[in-house]
């Protein structure tokens, strides 16, 4: 089972819960796309023999990613719209939360997940996650929260010092809910997220040895070719507050702009000058999308020993994030004009979701001995 934690590379079905099978809808240019109703059931017991894979993804997190599509043909999927962990930095702002939540389903679909095959839900609409969320605490440290990597980068990159929200600091423990409600076995992460799934596999221990046996399952952080995709002027994280980062429903000068802005090399002043790859944004976001993997060594080369200089490199990556992106801007456009069907899917995806969570939440309990009274 997998359990998505970000977005996905193209593809090319869309999918309306509200249309029969076999209905189209029409694009502004002139696309027409077939849409899927219900699942197909014929598949379902097939489905649910796969392993499980995972993602949880913050309603205000929308900028581009290249994380493949690959999983929903083989694992059962499920996509968590994490609304309730975002609220740990955005208190301040709940209706930014709420109106991306649609924004990032958005997201998803544009870029192919298909809703009869992966089942996209919503944290805020299941409950046995907080539930499980209050259990985990108990077994881990504030201590151990305080070192974990990725918590302490994310508290000096927003400068709480030691005003840190209780929720952020203890967001691991919620992502080790979400994560362990489905009985993920793969989760998908860029490198700076491992931490979170090593320390969620420490709390599957505790339990697992508080209770004598094996109920809750580890899981295995899939990270991709491309570990960690930076922000275009070569911060460590893209972030939308910061201007840094490349959005799907970026139009075709928004691409260009933020291309040009893209870090390089700043001591490759002519491009008869040997340059730098390492740490230099352009040749990093080429590594993420660009397919021909030759021609990128051979760019890389060029570049190095002198020849190249960062307007061909700019002006190839523009291109390839245009092709990439042209057609989900399309298809995202196409669902901004139909939000009540983005909300059926999320309401299916979300019974669906609670189903499995209330069965893992009651396992849980019962295996720990607490009390029930039913």
């Amino acid at each position: 089972m997998a359990l998505l934690l970000g977005a996905a590379r193209r593809h090319y079905s869309l999918f309306n819960r509200r249309c029969r099978r076999g209905t189209v809808g029409t694009s502004d240019s002139g696309t027409r796309y077939s849409f899927a109703a219900a699942p197909n059931r014929r598949n379902r017991h097939e489905r649910l023999c796969r392993k499980t894979y995972c993602s949880d993804r913050r309603p205000y997190d929308r900028a581009a990613s290249p994380r493949p599509l690959r999983c929903q043909e083989t694992h059962r999927q499920f996509l968590l719209l994490a609304d309730a962990q975002a609220l740990t930095d955005n208190a301040h702002d709940p209706e930014k939360v709420r109106r991306n939540v649609l924004e990032v389903a958005s997201d998803y679909l544009a870029v192919g997940i298909d809703p009869e095959k992966t089942t996209i839900c919503v944290q805020s609409a299941l409950p046995a996650l907080a539930e499980l969320t209050m259990l985990y605490l108990n077994f881990v440290t504030v201590a151990r929260l305080e070192r974990n990597p990725t918590i302490k980068d994310e508290i000096r990159a927003r400068g709480f010092g030691r005003d840190i929200p209780a929720g952020f600091l203890c967001y691991p423990v919620a992502q080790a809910a979400d994560i362990t409600a489905f009985k993920a076995t793969v989760v998908p992460v860029g490198e700076d997220q491992a931490p979170l799934i090593e320390q969620t596999n420490e709390i599957v221990r505790r339990i697992n040895n508080q209770i004598g046996r094996k109920v809750l399952v580890e899981a295995e952080a899939m990270i991709p070719r491309v570990g960690r995709l930076p922000g275009i002027d070569g911060k460590a994280k893209m972030s939308k507050s910061q201007g840094n980062v490349i959005l799907l429903s970026a139009s075709s000068d928004e691409i260009r702009q933020a291309v040009l802005q893209m870090y390089t090399d700043p001591n490759h002043l002519r491009a008869s000058d040997p340059g730098t790859v390492e740490g230099n944004v352009a040749f990093t976001y080429l590594d993420a999308f660009d397919e021909d993997r030759a021609a990128v060594t051979e760019l890389k080369a060029r570049y190095r020993r002198g020849g190249l200089g960062d307007m061909a490199v700019k002006r190839r990556l523009e291109a390839i994030l245009k092709d990439l992106l042209a057609p989900i801007r399309e298809r995202r456009a196409f669902f901004a004009r139909n939000p009540e069907d983005l909300l059926d899917i999320l309401r299916e995806g979300s019974r669906t979701a609670r189903a499995v969570t209330e069965a893992t939440l009651k396992e849980v309990r019962a295996a720990l001995g607490l009390f029930q009274l039913e």
